[in-house]
């Protein structure tokens, strides 16, 4: 799940502003920035990077560490749950490989975690109290008309976060530092319902961490710009559900159609496309259309990802959609039943954990770098967790194809994705180092998550007193 909406500056020098996707946002957006840039100058990003990315043999050592594992054992792992992939929230052999090593490696593994499953929570066993240092690890596999595979190459985000997450448990406790190491195990990346980090996040999974990081595929080294944002626009997953009533195809009249009624739906959604902003994306698929050719289907159901840059047009976009649906179920006689089953919303990235993580990226030969900041997005693709939580995600390159292809899951097994994969784990396991051990810059991640944070409200605001609905008269 990954795309531009809010960022605050063009480099970490003294730049112009980023602009934000649709120039509505643009022009609501203008006080919000200008604050944004205040903030991000008076921190000192550029001077952090130079601090903590200095020559340190502990920190070095400690990503050597996880470097060791990769190589020795969890590049193995990652190939193994890439030749076995499992989708959302059924990843259950996956799972046993995962905790069978994290209890090997001295965690206690906690089981079925918000009421999920195949979610978990491990603890290092000899942690010392904070910082929490939290580690999301990742292993379910696309769904595919062939079955599931690992197009995205979340088989591997496992094994990384493990490897750094151990070796940074292990130099606290050789040097009786304090911090504690916590990994949580999210299911279902690519599936709503639930959002599993949301719901996850709801029950209280996450509370103890002070920072989570987590690791993704991608096709370039990079990073995301400050600010707040969402990888793949915000989200509206709605399920249509259209009832008709049954009957012969050859008497059809007696019967209500509920797969014509589906393709009217699809219909009217192409009929109002030119009347929706440029930026949506309405997605669907039929998943249930009737059981017979000769039999009128009476039930039949369509699965929607409604999505738009910011949630305030969202809201519009889907009203749009579900009034589609309902006038589909009235022009053929049928019913609709709307359910908005799940949401993904902006998180807030940082440019304190984003540049040092990107600077160590490089150091340890991340290919295909791109130079500027990408678009400002939260870690985690819920938005939920990374909107409470600073934290973020790490993307070396793994693959030199795009994300949800069947190139980009021969390419896991490839040198580009191991040396990508390592990469990962050691540019995670050294920004982890610092935050654990420098206070100061705990504190500097802490302030822009709050001063961005405590933008958010005044720009959804700003939003809602400029999408206008146009005023129809009564004919």
């Amino acid at each position: 799940m990954r795309t531009l909406r809010i960022a605050a500056l063009l480099s970490l020098a003294a730049a112009p502003l980023l602009a934000q996707d649709t120039p509505t946002e643009r022009e609501a957006a203008k006080e919000v920035l200008k604050k944004m840039s205040a903030l991000e100058q008076s921190l000192d990003v550029p001077g952090w990077v130079t601090k903590l990315t200095a020559a340190n043999p502990a920190r070095d050592q400690v990503a050597a560490r996880a470097k060791e594992l990769m190589d020795k054992e969890l590049l193995a792992m990652g190939d193994d749950i890439t030749k076995n992939p499992e989708i959302g929230f059924v990843e259950f052999e996956s799972v046993k490989k995962l905790t069978a090593y994290l209890k090997a490696h001295d965690f206690t593994v906690e089981m079925g975690v918000g009421g999920l499953k195949t979610a978990f929570i491990a603890r290092y066993n000899k942690n010392n109290g904070a910082p929490n240092l939290g580690i999301i690890l990742e292993y379910d596999a696309l769904r595919g008309t062939k079955g599931a595979f690992h197009g995205d190459q979340h088989s591997t985000q496992g094994p990384i976060g493990m490897a750094a997450g151990i070796a940074m448990a292990e130099y606290l406790t050789k040097n009786h530092l304090p911090g504690s190491v916590i990994m949580y195990g999210t299911p279902g990346e690519e599936m709503m319902p639930p959002a599993a980090k949301t719901q996850m996040f709801k029950a209280g999974v996450f509370k103890e961490a002070d920072i989570i990081v987590r690791s993704h595929s991608s096709n370039s080294t990079s990073r995301p710009a400050p600010g707040f944002g969402s990888c793949c626009l915000n989200i509206n997953g709605t399920k249509y559900t259209f009832s008709g009533a049954p009957a012969h195809q050859m008497t059809a009249w007696n019967g209500r159609n509920a797969l014509t009624a589906t393709i009217h739906f699809f219909d009217n959604i192409d009929g109002i496309r030119s009347n929706i902003r440029p930026e949506s994306r309405v997605q669907g698929i039929i998943t249930e259309g009737g059981a017979a050719p000769n039999v009128v289907p009476d039930h039949a159901v369509a699965d929607f990802y409604i999505r738009y840059p910011d949630a305030i047009y969202l809201e519009q976009l889907t009203k749009m959609v579900d009034d589609a649906a309902r006038a589909a179920a009235l022009g053929t006689g049928t019913k609709v039943k709307i359910d908005h089953y799940g949401e993904a919303r902006d998180g807030v990235s940082e440019a304190t954990l984003a540049e040092v993580g990107f600077a160590y990226l490089k150091k340890y030969g991340g290919t295909n770098v791109l130079s500027e900041p990408g678009k400002a997005q939260g870690f985690e693709e819920t938005g939920t967790v990374a909107s409470a939580i600073p934290g973020l995600g790490f993307s070396a390159q793994t693959s030199t194809n795009a994300n949800h292809t069947y190139e980009m899951l021969a390419d896991t097994y490839s040198e580009v994705g191991h040396n990508g994969f390592v990469i990962d784990a050691q540019a995670m396991a050294s920004l982890l180092f610092d935050f654990a051990t420098h206070a100061d810059y705990r504190a500097a991640v802490k302030k822009e998550f709050e001063g961005i944070h405590a933008l958010f409200g005044e720009y959804q605001e700003a939003l809602k007193k400029v999408y206008t609905l146009p005023v129809v008269p009564e004919p």
